[in-house]
């Protein structure tokens, strides 16, 4: 992966441009950082957009129709955070690990998904020296953060 400087609320705002159809259809509306919203960090664009609609599109998918997905930023620990929060089931906390194995779909059994979106995110994460961890209190929705170094 490429290290160089991006804007984690920008790309927060491409990413919920690119679902908004797919969101309308479920009548699910996408909050995303406001439009003078910045957050540096240290990352590469492409991957970062493919993690970001990784995660809202299942935010998306997963959550009930009529409801909405926030894409927020913050800073925590020295570090860019962009979180997708929903208002679905949540995951359970003896789940927050294995989501993230290869072909893992949590027992569902609907058509859509591989099972690998997570996997490969969380390994682009890891080579850009972040991670994705899963806040949030099961039934309560879930919060997928997406964490980056920021520059020097």
């Amino acid at each position: 992966v490429v290290a160089e400087e991006v804007d984690l609320a920008d790309l927060g705002r491409r990413a919920a441009g690119l679902l908004a159809v797919k969101a309308l259809d479920r009548r699910i509306t996408i909050i995303a950082p406001g439009p003078d919203a910045s957050l540096p960090a240290i990352g590469e664009f492409r991957r970062i957009l493919q993690i970001l609609v990784n995660l809202i599109g299942n935010a998306v998918r997963y959550s009930p129709e009529g409801t909405e997905v926030r894409v927020a930023t913050e800073w925590e620990s020295g570090q860019a955070r962009i979180a997708v929060i929903d208002q679905g089931a949540g995951v359970a906390m003896a789940d927050r690990e294995r989501i993230f194995e290869k072909f893992e779909r949590l027992g569902r059994d609907d058509a859509s998904g591989s099972g690998l979106g997570l996997y490969i995110s969380r390994r682009l994460a890891r080579a850009m020296k972040g991670d994705i961890c899963i806040g949030g209190a099961p039934g309560e929705g879930a919060r997928f953060i997406l964490s980056l170094p920021v520059g020097s």
